[in-house]
């Protein structure tokens, strides 16, 4: 029984032991898991805070990304209106009209509450070219306040841009004060002549603070208001001088016709004259002429041998006097337009070939050689062949003249344009670039030695003007002194 009470106490001590043992295992277990538990809820918890601050930031991003995409929503939408604005007053070259078109829907499209566009008059005084959200009174209050303001004045003056930015704080109080705005922007309008107006912009919203964008959208909408203001004023004295101009221009017209007609008048009389005294002055001529020709033929007696070298000089006198008064009388028949030319086809070379015929002796006696190249192309003209005549004898008569002995006097004719160019060409003393400009003047003559010791009545070239003039040609001289003269004349083919 001891036994047994033994083996039952050492029984149940075993199994209490056991328990024990097991109890002490589940509770080292049960330690170990709240472990790793609270480990885990801490990771958890640090997890959830770095969330936490992730999703703080993109809020704070997104909040910062949409205030970015407004304003630059708001500066897109200021630019188009800038550019549609732009187009429309660079258009315009009146000042009234320039204004008219900054009108409300533009002054909010660029994106403030309030605007106001003042320029200076006559008296230097500011007033009130467009506006936006100001009642008169406060316009009156405003201008007033400028008045009165000379240091803010002084300032735009200069041309600096004043904002609620930059300004004073005792500035800042009073403009706001004033404008009933809490941010704004003061820009001048400057031009050539300086300031002539100013932008004020402003919003009363607390929020809606000024930024630098702001800033240049006022300026570089002043700049084209003060852009269109030059060019108008710029306009207005150009369009002004043009009408001073053209009445100037009317009126000297006026006179110039005036001095034409007087001009006109005097040169009908002087050609007028010239024929009647021509006219008076051929009779006793032919007198004179016709009895010392019956004298020299010995027809009324015989007449000592001095009387006849004294009748010879009266007679080659009389001659010159008649060719004078002929080439005075062709002169003024031209000018009146009573001469009546004969035209008729003909072969200028021909009619060249018979002038050198003609002046064939004195080319002889001055060893003078003769060239001609006339372009096979030419073809033959339409004109009066007894004029033309005399303007190549007189042409080349002169060339002879003034070319020494030896030289060379060369005629050419060329075909262009329509146009049929006749250059008559010499290697002689030449002419000074004064007397060119004169030489087709009537009765005057070269100061020189050969003319000093050659008589000459100054009207032979003056004589093939007209000549080639009424044939709608044109005649001009080049010369180089020590080198040569080239007559250059043309005649329609």
């Amino acid at each position: 029984m001891e036994i047994i009470t033994a083996n039952i106490w050492y029984f149940v001590g075993s199994f209490v032991f056991i328990i024990i043992g097991v109890l002490v295992f589940l509770y080292i277990g049960k330690d170990e898991q709240v472990k790793e538990l609270t480990t885990l809820v801490e990771k958890l918890k640090k997890s959830f805070n770095d969330l936490d601050e992730q999703a703080k930031l993109i809020v704070k991003t997104d909040l910062e990304l949409n205030k970015a995409q407004e304003e630059l929503d708001k500066r897109l939408n200021g630019l188009d209106a800038l550019q549609n604005t732009s187009q429309l007053i660079s258009t315009s070259l009146n000042e009234n009209e320039i204004f008219a078109k900054l009108d409300q829907t533009f002054l909010m499209d660029i994106g403030f509450e309030k605007t106001l566009i003042l320029q200076y008059d006559k008296n230097k005084a500011l007033y009130d070219r467009s506006e936006i959200g100001f009642t008169p009174k406060e316009k009156a209050a405003i201008l007033d306040h400028l008045r009165n303001d000379s240091e803010l004045i002084k300032l735009l003056e200069n041309g600096k841009t004043i904002s609620s930015e930059n300004s004073t704080k005792l500035q800042k109080d009073t403009i706001i004060r004033t404008f009933n705005v809490m941010h704004y922007i003061f820009n001048p309008i400057m031009t050539t002549d300086g300031m002539v107006g100013l932008i004020f912009v402003g919003n009363s919203a607390a929020t809606s603070s000024i930024t630098e964008g702001d800033e240049e959208l006022i300026s570089i909408l002043a700049t084209q208001i003060a852009q269109a203001l030059d060019n108008a004023r710029l306009f207005e004295e150009v369009y002004r001088s043009r009408q001073a101009l053209e009445s100037k221009v009317q009126s000297r017209t006026i006179e110039l016709k005036s001095a034409l007609d007087e001009v006109k008048n005097i040169s009908k009389t002087k050609s007028e004259f010239i024929s009647a005294v021509s006219h008076e002055l051929r009779t006793p001529l032919t007198s004179i002429k016709g009895y010392a020709s019956i004298l020299m033929a010995g027809k009324l007696g015989e007449v000592p041998e001095n009387v006849k070298l004294r009748l010879a000089k009266i007679n080659t006198h009389s001659d010159n006097l008649v060719n004078l008064i002929n080439e005075l009388l062709d002169i003024s028949r031209i000018e009146s337009g009573r001469v009546e030319m004969k035209f008729n086809q003909c072969d200028i070379s021909r009619m060249i070939e018979n002038v050198h015929d003609l002046l064939t002796p004195q080319l002889k006696d001055k060893k003078i050689n003769w060239v001609t190249d006339i372009a096979p192309d030419v073809p033959t003209l339409l004109l009066d062949s007894s004029h033309y005549e005399r303007v190549f004898i007189n042409l080349i008569s002169n060339a002879i003249k003034f070319t020494p002995e030896d030289g060379t006097i060369s005629i050419s004719a060329s075909l262009k344009d329509d146009m049929v160019t006749v250059c008559v060409s010499d290697t002689g003393i030449g002419i000074s670039e004064q007397d060119i400009k004169r030489l087709f003047d009537e009765f005057y003559r070269v100061e020189n030695k050969i003319n000093q010791n050659v008589k000459g009545t100054g009207l032979g070239l003056a004589l093939a003007k007209k000549i080639v003039e009424a044939h709608k040609g044109r005649i001009w001289i080049t010369s180089e002194i020590g080198k040569g003269t080239t007559f250059h004349f043309t005649i329609p083919a």
